[in-house]
């Protein structure tokens, strides 16, 4: 089974490891809870469930690369926990990548890394939380939608109080969704008061649905999706997994909207240098997103870095982490004039347009 984890280090720079320069004080590095000792990972008790193991061994025995990344960006909010409240990451993560990361984690702390492994998980996941909040205040109220593409193990209607008068859409493939759905409803089940969550959205519909087909749209709107409504499209964490033909048809797709009504695209991409992290997963790719989506249809594009003023929470202020040295390079350098590495960048776009 092809597990991201267990790639080549360099390719994990994307996901969960940042290179180790050392020195980072942890008032430096997010101030993560005080705990020289690291005792063993304790997980709640609605995780030793029959079904939840059951569930968890299925995923790690049949699921592919790109299914698993959605349980290890859980694993990341679940660890994370400090900065990102995310009661259902947990069981939705599973014990193998929890444990995996959680070595990881410690392993940095004992080292004083100048980042912890998860971090670009929790600035990523923080990121998008706040431009999602920002953008249905600038919707100003009256109906909207928030659209999911790729869900994997998302779990924001149920933790956004700022979605309480918005239908929230997940969009993934059955079997994706199939488990997340067991997996909540064990966890909604248990007596462990911290698996015990509402929804916070006004509406919560699933979507079985591949991205890679031209059916999806269809699919979306024969479940309740309405194209004249203030929509708001979340692609986190799976563009790079497309071809690019296929991103682009997705991208144009969701573009179309903005002649029908107020649309914002939040979206997570690679740059041609992150791609060979991992040649035969990840795909698509753009050094200029900005470029790329106005001519798709996309009116205004603003676009971010990890470690920007909208994209550090806290968590990134020394200026000698991996973060900041690519964000004092020029864009257009591919490779560390220092080392010869690549320069694999995460751009965090945000784009809208409406009907004029």
């Amino acid at each position: 089974m092809h597990h991201l984890f267990f790639l080549p280090p360099i390719t994990l720079q994307i996901y969960f490891v940042a290179l180790k320069f050392r020195g980072m004080s942890d008032k430096q590095n997010g101030s993560l809870p005080e705990d020289p000792t690291w005792p063993e990972l304790k997980l709640s008790q609605c995780m030793y469930t029959q079904t939840v193991k059951d569930i968890h061994a299925v995923i790690e025995n049949e699921w592919d690369s790109v299914k698993l990344s959605a349980c290890q960006t859980a694993a990341g909010r679940a660890l994370w926990k400090h900065v990102i409240n995310d009661p259902f990451a947990e069981i939705l993560a599973g014990e193998t990548y929890l444990q995996t990361l959680f070595e990881k984690m410690k392993k940095d702390r004992l080292n004083k890394a100048r980042e912890i492994s998860g971090v670009i998980l929790a600035v990523r996941t923080l990121w998008f939380d706040s431009k999602i909040e920002a953008a249905l205040d600038s919707f100003g109220g009256g109906e909207t939608q928030l659209v999911l593409l790729g869900a994997g193990m998302d779990t924001r209607a149920y933790r956004l109080s700022c979605l309480k008068h918005c239908n929230v859409i997940e969009v993934d493939l059955p079997e994706v969704l199939e488990v997340k759905a067991t997996l909540l409803h064990s966890a909604l089940s248990s007596n462990n008061e911290h698996c015990q969550e509402v929804i916070m959205a006004k509406s919560l519909t699933s979507v079985a649905a591949d991205l890679t087909h031209v059916d999806w749209l269809p699919r979306l709107q024969s479940s309740g999706f309405v194209p004249e409504k203030n929509t708001i499209w979340v692609l986190e964490g799976i563009l790079y997994y497309l071809s690019h033909s296929k991103a682009i048809d997705v991208l144009k797709t969701i573009a179309g909207s903005c002649a029908l009504t107020r649309t914002v695209l939040l979206a997570d991409f690679m740059n041609k240098a992150s791609t060979t992290l991992s040649s035969s997963t990840f795909q698509f790719y753009s050094d200029w997103p900005e470029d790329l989506l106005p001519p798709l249809g996309f009116s205004d594009v603003k676009l971010s870095q990890i470690g920007d003023s909208d994209a550090h929470f806290g968590l990134l202020h020394d200026p000698m982490n991996l973060f900041n040295k690519l964000r004092s390079l020029s864009r257009s350098v591919q490779a560390d004039p220092e080392n010869g590495a690549p320069c694999c960048r995460l751009y965090l776009v945000q784009a809208s347009g409406s009907p004029n």
